[in-house]
């Protein structure tokens, strides 16, 4: 199942009071591991940066300001989306700012089915604290070090490691390794190879094998299907 996690980041919290979308970044996962597929663009805001925003992610609007507009990036972003579910932490933040720049140009607006709110996921596995990124990352040993500002495209690669991690698919994947260690067979290559708890009943019967026995006995002693009995079979009488 692919499905691709996103973050935005903006001139503030609420687009119907004007604030824009600035940073799109998107994360392919494919079957709840990342590929490294990934889709990344800045957008100009035509508009000032408030200094709250800008000390959030550091986008100034001068360097925003050569940057291309919602309209001339919006089909490459649909087409990386496809028609695949979103994870998006605190879902209705980032998809009201991304459906508020459809809006402005006539396209469809996404609808919130295809979201998975990985906010509300974390909530409910781990009540009564914080479960903002930083402290999700803390939780399950995700090195978050370089994360020194809010971006895009970064906080969509974290998000895309705790979401592994949230879901449970990342111990799925290493009890899946580890019951294929234990059937690895020592031969060339490694090659691991399942095996049967119970070994198939034999389809043979007693009188099926001594018809078998008896007709290679008509063949002497040197036919080469002597070599796969458990004893010799010895020569029919006046045989040579």
């Amino acid at each position: 199942m692919r499905e691709i996690v996103l973050d935005t980041e903006t001139t503030g919290l609420d687009p119907l009071r004007g604030d824009r979308l600035v940073e799109i970044g998107c994360v392919e996962i494919l079957n709840r591991m990342p590929t490294g597929q990934t889709y990344h663009v800045y957008i100009n805001p035509e508009r000032d940066m408030p200094a709250e925003a800008f000390a959030v992610h550091g986008l100034s609007a001068e360097f925003l300001s050569t940057k291309p507009l919602f309209h001339e990036v919006v089909d490459g972003f649909l087409e990386f989306i496809g028609d695949d579910p979103l994870v998006i932490h605190n879902a209705s933040f980032d998809i009201s700012f991304i459906n508020a720049e459809l809006d402005r140009i006539k396209r469809a607006a996404i609808p919130r089915e295809r979201l998975v709110d990985t906010l509300l996921l974390a909530r409910r596995k781990h009540p009564g604290v914080s479960n903002r990124l930083d402290d999700l990352c803390s939780r399950y040993a995700i090195d978050n070090s370089h994360r020194t500002k809010h971006g895009a495209l970064l906080d969509a690669e974290l998000l895309a490691e705790v979401y592994v991690d949230l879901v449970g698919a990342r111990q799925s994947q290493l009890l899946l390794a580890s019951e294929r260690e234990e059937i690895r067979v020592n031969a060339a290559g490694d090659t691991p190879r399942r095996q049967r708890l119970v070994p198939l009943a034999p389809r043979v019967s007693d009188a099926e094998r001594e018809a078998h026995r008896a007709f290679i006995a008509t063949m002497g002693e040197k036919a080469i299907w002597n070599e796969y009995l458990a004893s010799p079979v010895a020569s029919p009488a006046g045989s040579a």
